[in-house]
């Protein structure tokens, strides 16, 4: 192809996941990027509802217009007991892939700077002046890229960090009966059987009659489709449910690792997303983390002089997220007590602000107290060695 038929972009997106479209929308509203051309590229057209995220939250953010339901009331539940959880000030909020796609897209793709186009991309490579992107259809190049096309490779082919897999698959069901509490998110339920793993069920009450239950593990391999199904139509029986159609089907595997794929961001590249560590190691959950990510990205690329590897900055909470994951690789089957010791006795407000990592090293103490002590003790020995480690070889 001739170079005069190659496009040049001030920025370009490989990927347009959670974390890209967040941040192209959150540098358009800043009106400080309307000089600069951006292109996202992805062979997904983003136009099925593929996802669902949830998140809380105290206040209403830029993302109220399409919160589809709010939960003030949450139930975390094992074989041994139930806790209602008040989450007050939080609200456990739901968003739909699609309404976030939809919502999204109507508004960047009115934008003249911006372009959107549906190719596979095949190829990256950064040189001193510029970054080439090539795709099964066009080449590009541009000034800087964004990279959230997630290599496992770089995770699974290491063993410093351990490597677990948020995996689940969840049924959109309309029952016969009135059955749900419509005011209230099953958040974690241990009670189903653990099986050697970290094992529980989540429900998502749209309605009396209508929920997404999710059959969720915290484990290093994915199952059949056949034992995720089998094990939620065990539970809808144990809620007393006989009658109900499946109205939608959603699967996924999130990677839960302190993995540093920050450590492949380069002069012209930054890994975003699950591909920058964006997701939240302890949990899985991306939205809250993305959000906050993406507003700092938006924010660090109005400094005149940035440097693309300046923008991650590793803080405690990454060591904390390391000590569980640690824990769970080595002993999936504590998962259970872990999270139920957490949500038993520990304050919820306090819980919640610590996932959010917005706590003083005070509040941090105060909730990792509530945690089983050996296992941690011992991880604590390891992490620390690891860390020492790492630290020599750099």
């Amino acid at each position: 192809m001739d170079s005069s038929q190659i496009r040049h972009f001030d920025y370009i997106f490989t990927g347009t996941g959670l974390a890209a479209l967040m941040t192209v929308y959150k540098m358009i509203l800043t009106e400080k990027f309307s000089d600069k051309s951006i292109l996202l590229l992805d062979q997904d057209s983003k136009k099925r509802n593929d996802r669902t995220w949830c998140f809380w939250e105290k206040e209403d953010s830029i993302w109220n217009p399409i919160i589809s339901k709010k939960w003030d009331l949450a139930l975390f539940a094992n074989q041994d007991f139930k806790r209602d959880l008040e989450l007050e000030p939080y609200t456990y909020n739901k968003i739909s892939g699609l309404d976030f796609y939809n919502f999204i897209f109507e508004r960047i793709l009115n934008q003249p700077n911006v372009t959107f186009s549906n190719e596979k991309v095949t190829d990256i490579n950064e040189l001193e002046t510029h970054v080439f992107v090539g795709t099964e259809e066009n080449r590009y190049t541009g000034n800087y890229l964004f990279n959230s096309i997630y290599t496992k490779a770089f995770a699974e082919s290491q063993n410093k960090y351990p490597v677990l897999q948020q995996h689940f698959v969840g049924w959109f069901v309309k029952t016969e009966k009135e059955i749900f509490n419509s005011e209230k998110v099953t958040f974690m339920d241990f009670s189903v059987e653990q099986k050697g793993n970290t094992r529980f069920m989540y429900v998502l009450p749209a309605s009396t009659t209508e929920a997404l239950v999710e059959y969720t593990l915290f484990s290093e391999k994915r199952l059949s489709t056949e034992e995720y199904e089998s094990e939620i139509q065990v539970y809808l029986e144990k809620l007393g449910i006989q009658k109900y159609e499946i109205q939608e089907k959603e699967q996924g595997s999130i990677p839960m690792t302190c993995y540093p794929f920050w450590n492949k961001n380069t002069k012209r590249v930054l890994n975003i997303g699950t591909a920058g560590g964006w997701t939240k190691a302890s949990t899985g959950y991306t939205f809250k983390n993305s959000d906050k990510k993406s507003s700092e990205l938006v924010d660090f690329l109005q400094n005149e002089n940035f440097k693309m590897k300046d923008f991650h900055k590793r803080s405690r909470f990454w060591f904390y997220d390391l000590l569980l994951l640690d824990i769970l690789y080595r002993h999936n089957e504590l998962g259970s007590s872990i999270f139920s010791s957490l949500f038993r006795n520990g304050n919820r407000r306090l819980i919640f602000k610590f996932l959010d990592e917005e706590t003083s090293f005070f509040e941090d103490v105060k909730v990792i107290l509530k945690c089983p002590k050996i296992p941690f003790i011992k991880a604590l020995f390891r992490v620390i060695f690891l860390s020492n480690k790492i630290n020599q070889n750099q």
